[in-house]
């Protein structure tokens, strides 16, 4: 499985780079780069529900967003180089703090070795693990994963494919996210928690909301409505676009916070249409809730 990364193609960009010479799309060569492992406080409520979610942020992304909020490690690529021994130690180690979840914040690109480092520790670890993604996977990734995670975090960043190729470069992106996402909810089934509220098995759905985007963002909600079911799937609407100086001068239309029309307007439609989950508050858009990439805990 490791050999996986030899000729790249565990997400949709299919770079067939050897990442043991080179570096994939994803900015990465086969060696495991993370920036932070904590318990993070500020994911959803059913995912921090008591000491907060045993995060592990890899370095890299196969998005390369242009308004990132994570810019530092996905596309300026900080971290620390460490072996799928060492991750499993942080698994543990995280456990051992009072983790409510191993919460793996984009990890496709070393899905090998997070198996591998599973596979190494799954006697000892007895809380449930989170794949936290942008959304843009293959099936056949989720399918390795089978067994190895217990609840899906990903993201459906746009709808439309004119969108997604100007802000991600990947004019794919909904019809790989879609069929990705069903995957995910097939693999985990019905929304199952323990007896503190906290979600044990299941898929939440995360949407960013971004300026101008308040029509795409809809379309992302009415696909949800249509295609899956309260009972297996939750929705998270995030409010937390900032607008970062990275941003390049030619997005001028996000280099602005979303409006409280746009915003609500989502949230409006989505509760229209019976979909279950979260929201946020206007004040969720600051660079205070950005992780301080420090190599803890790596």
């Amino acid at each position: 499985m490791i050999n996986s990364y030899e000729n790249c193609t565990l997400c949709p960009r299919k770079c067939g780079v050897n990442r043991y010479e080179g570096k994939g799309y994803c900015g990465m060569t086969a060696d495991i780069s993370a920036a932070k492992a904590f318990l993070h406080q500020w994911e959803e409520p059913c995912i921090s529900y008591k000491n907060g979610a045993g995060t592990v942020f890899f370095s890299g992304c196969n998005m390369h967003c242009v308004f990132c909020q994570n810019n530092t490690i996905s596309n300026d690529y900080f971290g620390k180089t460490i072996t799928n021994n060492r991750l499993a130690e942080i698994f543990l180690e995280l456990q051992e703090q009072g983790a409510d979840n191993i919460d793996l914040v984009t990890p496709t690109h070393f899905v090998p070795d997070i198996i591998a480092a599973l596979d190494e520790i799954k006697h000892k670890l007895h809380i449930p693990v989170v794949y936290n993604t942008g959304g843009y996977e293959l099936p056949e990734t989720i399918e390795m994963l089978r067994g190895y995670v217990d609840i899906y975090l990903p993201d459906i960043k746009y709808f439309s494919p004119e969108v997604s190729m100007r802000y991600s470069h990947a004019e794919d992106y909904f019809d790989c996210a879609s069929k990705a996402v069903l995957a995910m909810i097939k693999q985990t089934g019905k929304l199952t928690y323990n007896d503190e509220g906290g979600l044990v098995k299941g898929t939440v759905i995360r949407h960013l909301v971004l300026p101008k985007q308040r029509h795409d963002s809809m379309k992302i909600m009415d696909w949800i409505a249509e295609n899956t079911s309260p009972d297996e799937v939750l929705v998270s609407i995030m409010n937390q676009y900032t607008p970062f100086e990275h941003i390049p001068e030619e997005y001028s239309e996000l280099r602005r916070r979303v409006t409280k029309m746009e915003y609500n307007s989502v949230v409006d439609h989505a509760a229209e249409l019976g979909l279950n989950g979260f929201t946020q508050q206007k004040s969720s858009a600051s660079d205070k809730y950005v992780p301080l990439f420090d190599l803890t805990g790596i």
